[in-house]
């Protein structure tokens, strides 16, 4: 049987897409096993009247390795 856990990172970028590899990026720096990307939240950041970033909120599943014992 198969494990998952599901972490939530905030992570910026030019696009949106950007954004979400920024953050699967981030979290595979430290977490193997990642399976899925599920953007709950976006957000423009807008400086003098234009979108200059977007910022997304990601909930980021990977699979918990399983103990052989």
């Amino acid at each position: 049987m198969s494990i998952a856990k599901v972490i939530e990172i905030l992570a910026e970028g030019d696009s949106i897409e950007e954004a979400v590899e920024a953050a699967v990026a981030e979290a595979g720096r430290t977490v193997r096993n990642i399976r899925s990307a599920y953007v709950a939240d976006t957000q423009a950041i807008v400086r003098d009247g234009k979108v200059k970033k977007f910022r997304v909120n990601t909930r980021i599943a990977f699979v918990v390795d399983e103990d052989d014992d």
